[in-house]
């Protein structure tokens, strides 16, 4: 027979941050201090803490005025924290931080107008603590509550409802209400707040009791994590025993089996699982491995500098967390997760990868080891430098400083400085014009010894544009149309860049409508359609419009308008005989000196101002020469004559 100890039995991150807090206060590092409540769900661990002097009060109320006090890796509401306040307590916060992230989840929705739904045990110390930070929580234990809370009022499936779960539920439990409220809620939200080290604890405890013909599960009777791998495991399992401690264990209900396994609640101690171990591997004649062996894994120590491999158990906006198979965690913060600022965590790794990584800083005091994925990188970093400097190779890094004499571009970790000069920027512009931005770069110098890497960016901007150019010079063609951007204007025109080569594009052409200048059509960096009027592959150069000249603007004019239409049209020119408007862009009709006004005036300029918009009737379309006669005295005396109709009607009704 066959014993086997499941690699994640035994204390979680939250739970051992928690416990080492507490002896550190019995130690004297904290005095006087209590707990608030238990701190972990194990009454063998309180006891032992009870008799190194840490005693435990139950209500807030009962902290004495300026004590120290302890919150449990459950955490607390926000309730409890006020009153703490309000008495000078001295908080030593020992909430797991994936418990910390849902407060933050359920109070920023309620802010937001926002319904929490907590799933989870009613009244389990975790789930009371989170649903103590917003007013009105709704706490369902599955998919059968959610069912009820829904039919109680058809209302709420129209709600705006933000889910979140009980970092100890089954993966079970919390998709079978993530799939009745999808299907039945029209405005929810969806939070995965199941603590990663719990769902590998129970995929671990359940392939485990798949292969075994018993399992043992240690752990407190109150433990809902504990509780949880008991149910998983009795899925699977024909037999399972529950126990607290080793006292409690039954060898003589011990079936006659292959393999024997045993897991571990988040919240059970070292000894006690040594302590179970121990009694079973007596009556086992075969052990696949010593729990000596396993505990020397367990309790094995880092320094910095060194390099390691764990794998992934959890992703979080800020940092990647890491199991290192030893007593603490590990975890990367993002900014030594990868040389890119833009980085998403997620686009590196993922859950249940196997990561190597630089060993930045052990910290015996927050129990945590800090990773550097990108230092790791940086090492290897420079092999690649020194092979891309010999070898031409064109590299990609992120801008991350400047100065007057250039720039600094991360390279694998390196840092590349790039001069002024080969930054490919014009002189007057300032070099922050590329901070945190991807270029391309070759490498032109390396000095290992003095840590010197110089690069320029140019150099590749100038091959590449001109690979670019020829490749244009030797597809262009009349007509071709190309998606380009906009390099500068002139007066005349705009130069357009089209992949390596300018070309421009006369004012003429940019606009159907008259126009004074570019600017007032395209600005330099936009990227516009353009197509070729014509091309000299000799004189290199390139002639562009921009104009739709697939809809004729004297089509759409008489298409839209005929003789006696009333137009707004747009003054565009004013000359001594009249003044010119636009009727549709690409089209002007002309009003003359005498159809400006219904009195005699000296010019146009007198009335009319160029980009007036004003109402005109269209009097007369020459189609054969294209010239449209407008008025806008016609309006005037057509409105002068309703008036005196008006007023003549209104006369003969009041005599």
């Amino acid at each position: 027979m066959k014993l086997e100890l499941a690699q994640s039995a035994g204390f979680c991150y939250g739970v051992r941050r928690a416990v080492e807090l507490a002896e550190s206060c019995a130690a004297g590092a904290e005095r006087p201090c209590v707990m608030l409540g238990s701190i972990i769900h194990n009454q063998d661990v309180i006891d032992r803490l009870a008799q190194q002097g840490l005693q435990m009060v139950e209500r807030p109320e009962d902290v004495p005025e300026g004590c120290g006090v302890i919150i449990r890796s459950h955490g607390e509401s926000r309730a409890v924290y006020e009153v703490l306040e309000s008495r000078n307590a001295r908080i030593l916060d020992a909430t797991c931080p994936n418990v910390k992230r849902i407060h933050e989840i359920v109070a920023q929705a309620e802010e937001q107008g926002r319904q929490p739904v907590v799933v989870g045990t009613p009244d389990h110390p975790e789930v009371t603590a989170i649903a103590g930070w917003c007013r009105h929580a709704v706490v369902l234990s599955g998919e059968e509550d959610l069912e009820q809370w829904l039919a109680e009022d058809p209302k709420r499936r129209d709600l705006p409802l933000t889910f979140v779960s009980q970092t100890t539920s089954t993966r079970k439990i919390w998709e079978g209400c993530l799939k009745k409220a999808k299907k039945e809620c029209t405005n929810a939200e969806f939070f995965d707040t199941i603590c990663g080290a719990t769902s590998k604890r129970q995929n671990e405890a359940r392939q485990l009791a798949q292969r075994c013909g018993m399992m043992v599960v240690i752990g407190d009777r109150k433990s809902s994590n504990t509780k949880r791998l008991a149910e998983l495991c009795r899925e699977v399992c024909p037999h399972v025993q529950l126990i607290e401690r080793a006292t409690d264990l039954d060898l003589s209900q011990m079936p006659q089996a292959e393999m024997v396994g045993i897991t571990a609640g988040a919240s059970t101690p070292a000894w006690i699982i040594k302590e179970v171990y121990d009694k079973m591997s007596d009556e086992i004649m075969e052990i696949e491995k010593s729990f000596a062996e396993l505990l020397e894994e367990s309790i094995k120590t880092l320094n910095t500098g060194d390099k390691v491999t764990g794998t992934v158990v959890d992703i979080t906006p800020t940092e990647i967390q890491v199991e290192l198979g030893i007593k603490y965690p590990g975890y990367i913060p993002l900014s030594e997760l990868s040389d890119d600022p833009t980085v998403k965590p997620e686009d590196v790794v993922k859950v249940g990868d196997e990561i190597e990584t630089y060993v930045m800083l052990v910290s015996d005091r927050d129990c945590l080891v800090k990773l550097s994925k990108k230092r790791l990188d940086m090492v290897k970093g420079w092999e690649e430098i020194e092979a891309a400097k010999d070898d031409e190779t064109v590299m990609e890094g992120f801008v991350t400083e400047d100065n007057k004499g250039g720039v600094v571009v991360s390279v694998k970790g390196i840092r590349v400085f790039v001069p002024a000069s080969q930054t490919g920027l014009p002189r007057e512009t300032p070099m922050s014009e590329l901070l945190k931005k991807k270029v391309r770069l070759v490498i032109t110098e390396v000095n290992r010894a003095r840590r010197r890497v110089v690069g320029s960016i140019s150099k590749v901007t100038r091959a590449e544009r001109a690979a670019a150019a020829e490749k244009v010079w030797a597809e262009i063609e009349d007509g071709k149309r190309y998606t380009g951007t906009v390099k500068s204007l002139t007066s005349y025109g705009a130069f357009v860049d089209i992949g390596g080569v300018d070309g421009m594009v006369h004012i003429s052409e940019l606009s159907w409508s008259r126009i004074k200048h570019p600017s007032e059509v395209v600005k330099v960096g936009d990227t516009v359609e353009v197509y070729v009027i014509s091309a000299d592959k000799e004189k290199k150069k390139i002639s562009l419009g921009m104009k739709d000249h697939s809809q004729d603007p004297w089509s759409v004019f008489t298409s839209t308008y005929q003789v006696g239409d009333v137009a707004n049209v747009r003054i565009v020119k004013l000359m001594t005989f009249g003044a010119f408007a636009e009727v549709v862009p690409g089209v002007d009709g002309l009003i003359h000196i005498s159809q400006i006004a219904d009195h005699r005036i000296e010019k146009p300029g007198d009335v009319l101002a160029e980009g007036d918009k004003v109402d005109v009737k269209i009097t007369d379309v020459d189609m054969e020469n294209k010239k449209i006669s407008l008025s806008i005295r016609a309006l005037l005396e057509a409105s002068a004559e309703e008036a005196q109709e008006e007023t003549e009607a209104q006369d003969e009704t009041e005599a």
